[in-house]
């Protein structure tokens, strides 16, 4: 497709130059126009003739031009103008018998440097107004407006970037994979030799927070290389053909800095799927945008050494011309990090501040299980702000306890009043979650329970940490989960026969994973290994939408609708057969309103010893 050419935008001197000759048309000719409806210009008799009768008002003698200026009275918007006579001695006599008010002026020898500065002034006012102008303009319509077709890319020298390898914790993959390119970059004519040729791009793909932008950085960083950093938002401007123009020059720049690194975030912008009919004509500024880029890739030579790197958490949008072999060739996935990636993360993050030395990096990481890389380094400035808070010298303990209770659920809301009848409510709902979660086999041990409302929304909650991280999830082990999520309007309506909206986000989370196991897991006695939802964009919403008929989507809703029926039967008769130890939970909740998962434990298992409660609950346990 070949697009219109822009034309050039005319520098700005050329409109300061027009400024020039327009003040100096206006010296020339307005001026002498304006003044020639006041000054007029008489005799010298006639000077000496209104002197002596007594009518000049005032006199103003120009020795340096030769002349003289004066009013009459009782007529003070015209001046008159004449010459001195040389040889008239008597003019000072004159004047003073006239009583007239008379200065003169002294000759000047430098009146070509004093008309300079006239025409001056005035210039650099104009100047400076257009410059104020243009400034205005640039912050209403983008820092970009006056650039048209140069790229805004920043540029970072190798020293600069300041990142490494060892700055990226919990991407061990990742870094496997980039660090072929540095080998490229360090030692291209290895790879020369034997032909192999290094691929053009690389897409990092990942959900946000993951580190796809600090990878590009350490990549930068450990080649020694050249960085340039752009956000795909920055091609696309209101003018057509911008886009267009700043791919080339960001090409054209990075060429003649080669061996390099390019760097584009958030790709997606420009390189969405092509699609007629979205635009009218399908040849929107995107497009056009999108067209540069696929031409500027295939027309430079990755053996210089100009690395394409993008990053993107919605690959699923991407148009697929971008992502075939020559252009992207490469897809690194920088996902979530595991266990020991994010224990990892936490130490990479913990060398900026003071630490104690006793610290459980790996307690931390298994209760930030699905925690990104910057969620980690904000657990981490939390833990460091509330040391600070209460006082420490050094990041205690329990100091990243409060930290990961305050990214997981807020700040406590102290001030919140709460009456006793809800606040008792709300005991009874968080240990029917403790307690259902505590008699199943495969729920993750209690880590604590609180019923301190919190800034998030939530009234109080129940933490649950796993011993050790799993990757796979039984049926049995989300059909317990749906239990435990369910235990806590069981125990409202078991205590006090109510229903609550404290439930609202445990209904929400038992819906998801009940419709997960019929519609996308394939845990179906009725359905079976069918896939009946796909998920639209598993990076950033989750949303899934369904690929049935109506018929089979009502059969969906009834199956999911009967898991969670059987999991609320299931913990109403857990809770009924332990309703003592539930009372006993929940009033010692309430004297404390935060208990760890110890305690809880405590006077679990002293209950559970007695021989009633055994009987009682053999079958759960």
């Amino acid at each position: 497709m070949k697009t219109t050419p822009t034309k050039p935008k005319k520098p700005l001197i050329y409109y300061y130059f027009i400024m020039m000759l327009i003040l100096f048309a206006f010296n020339l000719f307005i001026t002498p126009m304006i003044q020639s409806q006041r000054i007029q210009e008489v005799s010298y008799s006639e000077f000496i003739s209104v002197l002596e009768q007594q009518q000049a008002d005032q006199v103003e003698i120009d020795n340096s031009s030769g002349t003289i200026m004066y009013t009459v009275k009782d007529n003070d918007r015209n001046v008159f103008v004449t010459g001195i006579l040389p040889n008239d001695t008597s003019l000072s006599q004159k004047l003073e018998d006239s009583g007239a008010d008379y200065t003169s002026s002294i000759p000047q020898q430098n009146s070509f440097w004093l008309d300079l500065l006239t025409w001056l002034i005035p210039l650099f006012i104009i100047i400076g107004v257009g410059q104020l102008f243009s400034r205005q303009l640039t912050k209403k319509m983008g820092a970009n407006t006056m650039t048209f077709g140069k790229s805004s890319a920043k540029v970072y020298v190798a020293a600069e970037t300041g990142k490494t390898f060892k700055d990226v914790a919990g991407q061990d993959e990742a870094k496997e994979a980039l660090s072929e390119i540095v080998d490229f970059l360090h030692n291209p004519q290895k790879y020369k030799k034997l032909g192999a040729k290094m691929p053009k791009g690389a897409l990092l793909v990942g959900p946000p927070g993951t580190g796809k932008t600090l990878l590009a950085k350490a990549v930068a960083g450990e080649a020694n290389v050249p960085f340039f950093s752009i956000s795909g938002s920055e091609f696309v401007e209101m003018f057509v053909g911008m886009g267009a123009a700043r791919v080339r020059d960001l090409f054209k720049q990075a060429q003649e800095k080669a061996p390099c690194i390019v760097f584009i975030d958030e790709i997606d912008t420009i390189g969405k799927k092509r699609d007629s009919a979205n635009g009218i004509g399908g040849n929107d500024e995107r497009e056009q945008t999108l067209n540069q880029l696929l031409a500027e890739m295939d027309g430079f030579d990755g053996s210089k050494g100009v690395v394409i790197l993008a990053a993107t958490n919605r690959p699923e949008s991407l148009d697929k011309a971008l992502l075939r072999p020559g252009r992207f060739d490469r897809r690194i996935p920088v996902e979530l990090p595991d266990m020991k990636g994010r224990e990892d993360i936490l130490k990479v993050h913990a060398r900026d501040i003071i630490v104690d030395d006793q610290i459980d990096y790996r307690t931390i990481a298994l209760a930030t299980s699905g925690a990104s890389g910057a969620e980690l380094a904000n657990i981490v400035n939390e833990a460091a702000l509330a040391a600070v808070r209460h006082g420490h010298n050094k990041v205690l303990q329990r100091d990243f306890d409060e930290a990961v209770d305050t990214v997981i659920a807020g700040k406590e809301r102290k001030g919140a009043v709460i009456s006793e009848k809800e606040k008792r409510i709300i005991a009874y709902h968080e240990i029917g979650h403790a307690l259902v979660a505590a008699v199943s086999k495969n729920s993750a041990p209690v880590h604590k329970i609180t019923i301190i409302p919190h800034t998030n929304g939530s009234l109080g909650y129940t933490m649950q940490v796993a011993e050790q991280e799993s990757v796979l999830m039984t049926k049995d082990e989300i059909l317990e989960k749906i239990c435990t999520l369910t235990g806590g309007r069981a125990a409202e309506e078991l205590i006090f026969n109510v229903c609550t909206s404290g439930a609202a986000n445990d209904i929400e989370q038992a819906t998801k994973l009940a419709r997960a196991m019929v519609a996308q897991l394939g845990m179906s006695d009725q359905f079976g290994m069918t896939a009946l939802e796909t998920i639209n964009n598993r990076y950033l919403s989750g949303d899934a939408s369904l690929v049935c008929s109506n018929e089979t989507a009502a059969q969906i809703d009834r199956e999911v609708m009967d898991i969670i029926k059987n999991a609320h039967q299931q913990a109403t008769r857990i809770l009924q057969d332990n309703a003592q130890l539930l009372h006993e939970e929940a009033e010692y909740l309430l004297q404390k309103e935060t208990i760890t998962g110890e305690e809880f434990m405590e006077i679990f298992n002293r209950h559970r010893q007695q021989p009633a409660a055994d009987s009682q609950t053999e079958t759960h346990s």
